[in-house]
């Protein structure tokens, strides 16, 4: 079984670099909702969380490789890891699924 950690690593260093051009894009907030922050910087951090998950269990993974992980531990990271990227991908399919309601209503 061949695992290609290339893809990986370019992947998290893809998502990380969309995460720091969304937050340098100038966004301004509307309306007077109750939230303490918008929702982009909310949507960033959660995304860097999972990115960060990814690369702890990237890190466990390789140590494990060289002899110095615990396998309990990187099955834990991924498992976190794995549940975090189905949490967002969940979200992403509600947001997606209001949005195409929202364009269905008739003007």
């Amino acid at each position: 079984m061949a695992v290609n950690f290339n893809a990986a690593t370019a992947a998290y260093g893809r998502a990380a670099q969309l995460i720091s051009e969304a937050a340098k894009s100038p966004v301004a907030p509307t309306g007077s909702g109750g939230g303490t922050g918008d929702f982009s910087a909310i949507l960033a951090e959660t995304v860097q969380g999972v990115v960060d998950g990814g690369k702890v269990a990237d890190q466990k993974a390789m140590d494990l490789v060289d002899g110095k992980g615990d396998v309990i531990d990187v099955v834990t990271a991924i498992s976190q890891t794995e549940l975090a990227i189905e949490t967002m991908v969940t979200v992403r399919d509600r947001v997606i699924s209001a949005y195409e309601e929202i364009m269905r209503m008739p003007i």
